[in-house]
């Protein structure tokens, strides 16, 4: 049993320790395996590296050939093959395969992520879709936004049409 907190932790390092083997031993990288934790919800296809100090949680899929970390939280979220993460917090959204993200994005709130993107530094989307190779690569924030392909977005562009009670979307075509 479990009566404290001390062994509340030692039963959570044994789950995850169990966790961690299985990935491994079906064809998952784990660099510092004891740095990172994997929630028994997540599903991950083969050959996937995991940096140090990653955090998967939720209901989170990563295809194959992705490259997560370090220092990376995502949950809830689906990323797709070949894809590399770094340094960035992806929550409740997508990433389509052969995205760059980070060092230090943010993803949220249903942000959908085209093909070939690459969101890069200090970049922050929320509730908004992003279709093929487009690039944000920093310093931006995109909310309640429809952005085309093959769209560059400049350093410190804002997508927020709040007008105090009501948030209107923005729509960058291709």
């Amino acid at each position: 049993g479990i009566n404290n907190r001390k062994q509340l932790s030692d039963a959570a390092m044994i789950l995850q320790r169990r966790i961690k083997d299985d990935l491994m031993l079906s064809g998952i990288t784990m660099i510092n395996p004891d740095s990172i934790t994997v929630d028994a919800t997540v599903t991950i296809e083969p050959d996937v590296v995991i940096e140090p100090e990653t955090h998967l949680r939720g209901h989170t899929t990563i295809a194959a050939g992705c490259h997560i970390g370090p220092g990376t939280l995502i949950e809830n979220s689906t990323i797709g093959a070949g894809t590399t993460i770094r340094y960035s917090v992806v929550s409740d959204s997508t990433v389509e395969e052969a995205g760059q993200i980070g060092p230090y994005a943010h993803l949220r709130g249903q942000a959908i992520i085209g093909e070939g993107c690459r969101i890069g530094n200090f970049v922050e989307i929320k509730q908004s879709t992003l279709g093929k190779k487009t690039n944000a690569a920093h310093l931006s924030y995109l909310g309640n936004a429809t952005v085309g392909h093959k769209v560059n977005i400049g350093a410190g562009t804002i997508t927020a049409n709040y007008d105090g009670f009501n948030k209107h979307p923005t729509v960058i075509k291709d």
